[in-house]
């Protein structure tokens, strides 16, 4: 989805918004405001100006009704760029909303940030907060992002981060899961599917930079250390959510570890690993990893993957609003689906 153009009237003969400015006695900003769909006009004056609007021929009735009794709240989601199928697909249910969105539900926008660039996402939120009435976004664990979300949220804007957290601020939620606990569920699985109780163990990641990946390695290093204190982890690989390098990755892996009996990747782009496990024929290595998209699921199919660990894309954007609209204004953790071979819906 890309920022909508500005509605502005400008063909030869059509009214123009100082048109509607002059008759409303407001200033042309107040005008595009209301156009726009920009928060900062009092109730009042918005239905005045969109009564002019239509009167005099710059908006159909039709487009007039569009914009509802009240003005619908404006949310904007911020997510990484990147190859990462399960953001892609997040972004293409996103996109499906604003397909199917009435008139009086929230006004949608999304946009990409260049992946594991907190200076360009706290940039976003602050470029974001004068039209939205609540962001959601993908959070990088960051002082600058700590410090543009405290003053974004200290403004009124609602902040809410999904999928990865940022950390005890103030006015900022979070909806996603319980990462320490599904960090320890895969290193249980391992544990359990291993065809042996000894060997190595390897954490591929996104970024450490990812209180997700962080914590989901955090409670998978506890685990492992609680139950199965003969596997031996080998350190965390970060691969950036990206296929290339996960393949790389995979591939020294194999080279280092001989005895590498399993893989956990806290992140996303699962689809190199499962290329660098075919190609050496390391199939009996078990591997666990995070959404399910086509690749992953091609992958159970294939017995390339033991375990898919899913977060709903829908779930997660409906609960996302609603913190957002103040419908569930303390989050839960959203329930951890995990995927095998024979359970794939």
């Amino acid at each position: 989805m890309s920022d909508g153009q500005d509605l502005i009237a400008d063909e030869a003969g059509r009214p123009q918004m100082s048109d509607i400015a002059e008759q409303a006695g407001v200033s042309l900003a107040t005008v595009d405001r209301v156009i726009n769909r920009r928060k900062g006009v009092k109730e009042r004056t918005r239905r005045r100006v969109l009564e002019i609007a239509r009167d005099i021929g710059f908006l159909s009735a039709d487009d007039v009704a569009l914009y509802g009794e009240g003005r619908p709240l404006n949310i904007v989601v911020l997510l990484p760029s990147g190859t990462n199928p399960y953001l892609r697909l997040l972004g293409d249910r996103l996109r499906d909303r604003v397909g199917r969105s009435g008139a009086n539900d929230p006004f949608l926008r999304c946009f990409f940030i260049e992946s594991f660039d907190a200076g360009a996402l706290a940039a976003a939120l602050r470029r974001n907060a004068g039209w939205a009435d609540g962001i959601a976004f993908f959070a990088i664990d960051h002082p600058e992002v700590r410090d543009a979300a405290t003053e974004i949220a200290a403004s009124g804007t609602r902040l809410v981060t999904i999928v990865s957290d940022l950390g005890p601020v103030a006015g900022v939620d979070h909806v996603g899961l319980d990462n320490r606990s599904v960090g320890r569920t895969a290193g249980l699985l391992i544990g359990r599917l291993a065809e042996s109780r000894s060997g190595s163990v390897a954490l591929v990641a996104g970024s450490r930079h990812y209180r997700a990946h962080s914590e989901r390695e955090a409670g998978f290093l506890s685990l492992l250390d609680e139950m199965f204190p003969d596997l031996r982890v080998i350190g965390m690989r970060e691969g950036h959510d990206d296929a290339g390098e996960n393949y790389r990755h995979t591939l020294e892996l194999f080279e280092q570890a001989r005895d590498l009996v399993g893989i956990y990747n806290v992140g996303g782009s699962s689809g190199g690993i499962t290329r660098a496990m075919r190609e050496q024929g390391r199939e009996s290595v078990v591997f666990i990893g995070h959404g399910l998209t086509a690749d992953t699921r091609r992958a159970l199919l294939e017995r390339s993957m033991d375990a898919v660990f899913d977060q709903d894309p829908d779930v997660l954007i409906d609960r996302a609003i609603a913190c957002l609209t103040g419908r569930e204004p303390r989050p839960r953790p959203l329930k951890l689906d995990i995927y095998f071979r024979e359970n794939l819906p």
